[in-house]
């Protein structure tokens, strides 16, 4: 593997310590606001300020194409893939309208659609003309694979040079649900019945159908799944490597990153398991209608924020739970201690 996985370093403990101690001390019982105490501390750790902040939102969609998707494992064609992506740059799709509302930068990055968008203001980071169909060969080379990791890895050095406070990442590709179903097999090693669903809309013949596709890949490619980065060569889309890579760089960098649903998940899964020190630096934004996605958080020990029973994927579920990590970082830095406000208790 020639792309070097980052060094990661954790988020600072001294800093965490002390925000625990002033949500101790701010006007209310101890642990009443709950989740939203822990998920301020972890923040002001990971930004190394007491006071933390998320104004500055940073938005990466990385687009690719599928050779799976000759399998009939989607309700929608492969077209669909570049189709969207132009709704997105046109301000149309449900993460545009979510980027807006949080004032979010949106960028769609094109890690390796099969027709290439020109002039519409999409990144070219292209690894190929979408993977090959891995029911019969790797899904990459080596040299796509590490390409499209380091497609992930420039937008997060944009998200840092942009200021960023958190980073999500979104994906657009059709057949991409069968790749991660697969890709989760491999790493979590349970069979594809657990982890396939419906996607963009499969009636149960369809998913039973999926699930026979994943099972011809882990076949296929047999002994050669054991090296997260092998696997990710095998059997993954270079949307799903570039995430990797921008969670890894991410991390490195000392941003927080919000991970959206189950494709966001499973690269989640993939960046821990190459550098276990980056799993300190997510949070995961809410818990996918996709049936995989409750067994890869189980993995990674991750408790999403919501649960709305959302599945469309593109980083929208991430958006969505801004508000709420934005709520958290208002109530510790704004509230009043005991102290401040003159009241016995504290």
């Amino acid at each position: 593997m020639s792309w070097i996985v980052p060094d990661v370093a954790p988020p600072r403990s001294e800093t965490f310590r002390r925000a625990l101690q002033r949500q101790a001390e701010l006007t209310k019982p101890a642990g009443s606001l709950g989740r939203l105490e822990d998920l301020a501390a972890r923040l002001a750790a990971m930004q190394g300020s007491g006071r933390p902040s998320l104004e500055r939102v940073w938005i990466s969609v990385f687009a690719a194409d599928h050779g799976v998707a000759e399998e009939g494992v989607s309700a929608y064609p492969p077209s669909v893939t570049r189709e969207m992506c132009r709704v997105f740059v046109a301000g149309g799709a449900a993460i545009s309208v979510l980027a807006r509302q949080i004032g979010a930068v949106l960028e769609v990055v094109d890690a390796g659609i099969a027709e290439p968008l020109a002039g519409l203001g999409v990144v070219d980071a292209r690894a190929g003309s979408g993977t090959a169909n891995f029911t019969r060969a790797a899904a990459m080379s080596e040299a796509q694979r590490d390409r499209a990791l380091a497609a992930g890895a420039e937008a997060a050095s944009r998200a840092r040079r942009y200021g960023a406070q958190l980073f999500i990442g979104g994906e657009m590709g059709i057949a991409n649900t069968t790749s991660a179903a697969a890709l989760a097999c491999a790493l979590v090693g349970v069979g594809p019945e657990r982890l396939a669903g419906p996607g963009t809309g499969l009636d149960g013949a369809g998913v039973r159908s999926k699930c026979e596709v994943i099972g011809t890949a882990l076949r296929l490619h047999g002994e050669a799944l054991r090296d997260p980065a092998e696997i990710l060569r095998r059997l993954g889309g270079f949307e799903i490597a570039a995430l990797t890579g921008a969670y890894l760089t991410a991390a490195a960098a000392s941003i927080p990153v919000l991970v959206d649903g189950f494709i966001a998940t499973v690269a989640a899964l993939l960046a821990v398991r190459m550098q276990p020190a980056c799993a300190d630096w997510f949070l995961y934004a809410h818990r996918s209608a996709e049936p995989g996605h409750r067994l890869v958080l189980e993995a990674l020990g991750g408790e999403p924020l919501i649960d709305l029973g959302m599945r469309l994927g593109e980083g929208s579920g991430a958006a969505v739970a801004v508000p709420l990590l934005r709520a958290a970082c208002a109530l510790h830095n704004e509230m009043a201690t005991f102290a401040e406000a003159g009241v016995s208790g504290g």
